[in-house]
């Protein structure tokens, strides 16, 4: 798919690797929907980067705020989904079993909220006139590395972001009639805001960890990522990890 002309929305894209995908879709002339609850970021964003984005306040789990993100644009052809929560609470800590409206909360945002804008955007993909190879639109998830070696701690966030992983082929083959395509990226360590307040010590810990290179990723590093699987129409029903090789201990 070529990308100056598209329209396209982004979940999560006020900050991280929304963010960067918000940007890089809008270099290369696309019309953004930057979908959000960070009002006060999105916003920023949408005036800094000029007529091509708009923001529009979205709860991904919200059937009606969805819509109406989407109705923002007289089409759709570009879904990047990057809302979504990470936690870190063991199953049995020192005050008992894991309040289980915590671990419904993670399915909920990061599994719940992706497939439901994954099935509207795809509804209203399916309206387009096909493109080569009768294409009308690509959706792009985000899994994570976690989702295949989940370190102690991240029972939900692993379930969460394995079902992700897991319902891209599925949707892959189910959507293959209407020409639509769904892919996720697995990102392992990314220097997003959920890293960013943590100590420069521990910042290089973590990177230490990435054989190579050697660091955090890049949001940017993301985005291009999720641009080439847009634009290459044999890439479909893959979840590609972004790792450095990354492969996670137990703890």
């Amino acid at each position: 798919m070529t990308l100056a002309g598209r329209t396209a929305i982004v979940t999560g894209g006020a900050s991280g690797l929304g963010e960067a995908c918000v940007r890089a879709l809008a270099a290369a002339q696309c019309t953004v929907v930057i979908a959000d609850l960070n009002e006060e970021k999105g916003t920023a964003l949408a005036h800094e980067l000029g007529a091509l984005t708009q923001f529009c306040r979205t709860d991904v789990c919200d059937e009606a705020d969805v819509l109406a993100a989407l109705d923002e644009g007289e089409r759709l052809d570009i879904a990047i989904n990057c809302a979504g929560i990470a936690t870190a609470e063991r199953t049995l800590g020192k005050d008992g079993p894991l309040d289980l409206e915590r671990f419904e909360r993670v399915l909920r945002i990061n599994l719940l909220g992706t497939f439901n804008v994954t099935r509207l955007a795809a509804a209203m993909m399916a309206k387009n006139e096909p493109g080569p190879d009768g294409e009308r639109g690509v959706i792009v998830n985000t899994s994570s590395v976690a989702a295949f070696d989940g370190q102690i701690g991240q029972a939900a966030y692993a379930a969460s972001k394995g079902a992700v992983a897991a319902m891209t082929l599925p949707l892959a083959r189910e959507f293959a009639r209407i020409g639509i395509r769904v892919l996720a990226i697995a990102p392992g360590l990314f220097h997003t805001p959920l890293l960013a307040g943590l100590p420069e010590e521990a910042m290089k810990q973590l990177a230490a960890t990435v054989p190579f290179p050697a660091r955090l990723g890049e949001p940017s590093e993301f985005a291009s990522l999720a641009l080439h699987l847009v634009q290459n129409r044999m890439m479909n029903g893959e979840v590609v990890r972004l790792d450095g090789a990354l492969r996670m201990a137990p703890r």
